[in-house]
């Protein structure tokens, strides 16, 4: 008996022939020189008149066997499908990580679901954002954000002051060069908060979400290796359709 897998790995191709079989079997009835035959001959009107050979062309496509041969390639394809749909029903597998069943008894294409949500789940909490980590965090429970601890600085400002390079004289006047000091004036205390994660909590989700892909992976697998039954479903569609 064979297995879900095996099928789809059929499928595939069952499909691609089908393709192929139907565009050719399309291109032989749009010629209508192929379907058309035609068969003369040539009587002169007396004894001694011209005598010429008969003319005949045979039809090289008879469209009811065109539509055996469209029957039968989507006969294959429709039993496979069929068998393939049929199965997808009845195959199911728990997924598991690490002992613990986070999911039971899920169907096959809920599995392929989840596949690609997990997928792009990784994509999103690859990129959460981190917290600066030349920064020392803490938890404040009061907002549940994270904060620094409190880092003081000083304000200044620039004031002018004048240096004489050159004492006035009786003929010059004084040389004086203003420059600027920053003074202190008062003080900045400084907390910085944020709403960011830290790099060990992003790491740890992403670890989760890897180990629930690679846990589904393994039960699809499972799933796909469940036996199923030949649904012969294309005989009768095509009974019906072409009979």
């Amino acid at each position: 008996m064979a297995k879900l897998n095996q099928i789809i790995a059929v499928e595939k191709g069952v499909k691609s022939k089908s393709l192929q079989d139907i565009n050719a079997a399309h291109a032989k009835v749009q010629k209508p020189a192929l379907l058309a035959g035609i068969s003369r001959t040539y009587q002169p009107k007396d004894e001694e008149g011209e005598q010429l050979p008969p003319e005949s062309t045979r039809v090289q496509v008879q469209a009811e066997d065109v539509l055996r041969e469209v029957s039968g390639t989507l006969t294959r394809l429709f039993d496979v499908t069929a068998t393939k749909d049929w199965a997808n029903c009845l195959a199911r597998a728990d997924v598991t990580v690490e002992g613990r069943t986070i999911v039971a008894d899920v169907p096959v294409g809920y599995l392929l679901f989840l596949e690609k949500q997990l997928a792009e789940l990784h994509g999103f909490v690859k990129k959460l954002p981190t917290l600066d980590a030349a920064e020392s965090w803490a938890l404040d429970p009061s907002t549940d954000w994270w904060k620094t601890d409190a880092v003081r600085t000083i304000r200044t400002k620039k004031v002018p002051r004048n240096h004489v390079k050159a004492e006035a004289t009786e003929k010059h006047p004084a040389q004086v060069e203003v420059y600027y000091e920053d003074v202190p004036i008062g003080y900045w205390t400084t907390v910085k908060f944020s709403g960011a994660l830290p790099a060990r909590r992003v790491n740890e989700l992403v670890d989760r979400v890897e180990k629930l892909q690679q846990a589904v992976k393994f039960a699809r697998e499972e799933a796909n290796g469940t036996e199923v039954t030949d649904k012969r479903v294309g005989e009768a569609v095509f009974g019906y359709l072409f009979g």
